[in-house]
């Protein structure tokens, strides 16, 4: 075969095999489970495809827990250098207990940074709408080391988001009074902390829970030897049911909450 001949062969073949190339990829299947949006101003984001009526939680470790709404937005509680979520969130709430539950160097790109505390002292209020997503706070007392009363050092974080009331209790050192039990209103999902030692002694933890009165409450801050196991052991005897999750991450919603109360474990050799 001449060259010529060959050279008109070879592009021949290329326009083929370039055509051939095109009908494969035109006829995959378009990707309907995630895509990454974002704009030349905003961190890249996988969205989380959810019904409007869905929430998915994921546990991170410690009290670090990603929340993300319908409409992609991502909320990181217990924001800290240690446990964080894979992606940047859009609001980070914080609590001042200790490092573990804060950030002095939050990422960029996170747009609202929620502290539970006011480092200057006295009260730190939140009511922040995002999107269809409403954050608002309920601080409460703290005591450091040595025992001593803190002031407002902790806040309950509270939810709002496709009908459903989310409560994230922080590091909560004493039980709650009417007053705050009212401003929480009808909570539905309870991040608690269940470590048995440095927040609330377990007989405490089992009577706000009981105040509450959630639908499901969800452990954390379990790292404390035999602090899980002496949790669901009390918590089964005051008639909850105990499941343990399969994964470190679980979709939600009103109509699918659990119709008797119920102790939802993620991650069990986190905490």
């Amino acid at each position: 075969m001449s060259l010529p001949i060959m050279d008109r062969h070879f592009r021949r073949l290329g326009l083929q095999s370039l055509l051939a190339i095109a009908f494969v990829l035109l006829s995959l299947p378009a990707q309907a489970v995630c895509q990454l949006v974002a704009s030349p101003n905003e961190p890249v984001r996988t969205r989380v495809f959810l019904a409007p009526n869905e929430v998915q939680i994921r546990y991170i470790g410690h009290s670090t827990f990603e929340l993300t709404a319908p409409g992609n937005v991502r909320i990181a509680t217990d924001y800290n250098d240690t446990h964080r979520p894979l992606e940047t969130p859009t609001v980070a709430t914080m609590n001042g207990a200790h490092s573990t539950h804060f950030s002095f160097n939050p990422e960029d790109g996170i747009e609202h940074v929620l502290l539970g505390w006011n480092p200057a002292g006295g009260p730190m209020d939140h009511d922040l709408t995002v999107a269809d997503v409403r954050i608002r706070n309920i601080q409460t007392n703290t005591r450091n080391w040595e025992g001593e009363t803190r002031r407002l050092g902790n806040s309950i974080f509270i939810f709002e988001v496709a009908d459903l009331c989310i409560a994230h209790l922080g590091h909560l050192h004493h039980r709650l009074t009417q007053e705050d039990l009212t401003r929480l209103g009808q909570i539905d999902i309870v991040f608690a902390a269940i470590d048995n030692s440095s927040t609330l002694r377990l007989e405490s933890l089992i009577s706000v829970l009981a105040d509450i009165r959630p639908a499901m409450v969800i452990p954390m801050h379990f790292h404390f030897h035999g602090a899980l196991e002496a949790f669901t052991a009390r918590t089964a005897s005051e008639g909850y049911k105990v499941e343990m999750a399969n994964d470190s991450s679980v979709v939600v919603r009103r109509d699918r909450l659990p119709t008797e109360k119920t102790v939802y474990i993620m991650m069990p050799r986190g905490g």
